[in-house]
């Protein structure tokens, strides 16, 4: 019985030693810490003004403001207002609340029914132009959109400070992605 207990233990040690091999097999064939700035230094971030028919008074001032601080927060650029390595600069196009589930209410009425908007979409669309001067090949323009979805219920106050904030992260998220992960 000794001797089948000392078998499983040097059968476990042999799969765990088997397991770690592959993992550093797979580490070295693959890194995290690509990141496509290379040789930049600066990067200019010019403010988002908000060119949406509905316009959110603070989501200008909001946006760009995050935007800058991702970038500085995250990487090793420093921001300067004139001849950066990195310019990002664009418009915010889209700002729009439209109801995506209408339910009927309970009580009816003499016509059938009140209908009711029971959840509410806003959707938040950014025009983006990133320029790499030392790297003019990976500059582009780009459009970036996303979308909350929300009981109907919410303030327009308790929307431009929970779920405006929730879109313009997962917007900054995918442009940060695309300029640093190049991905």
């Amino acid at each position: 019985m000794n001797f089948n207990i000392k078998n499983i233990n040097i059968m476990r040690l042999k799969i765990v030693g088997f397991l770690l091999l592959c993992l550093s097999t797979l580490n070295s064939c693959y890194s995290f810490t690509g990141s496509s700035l290379k040789d930049e230094k600066t990067i200019q971030i010019n403010e988002f003004p908000n060119n949406a028919a509905l316009v959110n008074p603070t989501l200008s001032q909001q946006f760009s403001t995050d935007i800058q601080n991702r970038f500085l927060q995250r990487t090793t650029l420093k921001g300067t207002k004139e001849n950066a390595d990195i310019l990002v600069e664009g418009e915010i196009t889209d700002y729009s609340i439209t109801p995506t589930t209408i339910s009927s209410n309970t009580q009816t009425t003499a016509t059938g029914g009140v209908i009711q908007e029971s959840q509410n979409k806003l959707t938040i669309t950014v025009k983006v132009h990133y320029e790499n001067k030392l790297h003019p090949d990976l500059s582009f323009d780009r459009t970036y959109s996303d979308e909350a979805v929300f009981n109907s219920s919410l303030s327009q106050s308790a929307i431009e400070t929970s779920q405006v904030k929730i879109v313009n992260e997962r917007i900054i998220n995918k442009i940060f992605n695309d300029i640093v992960a190049n991905w």
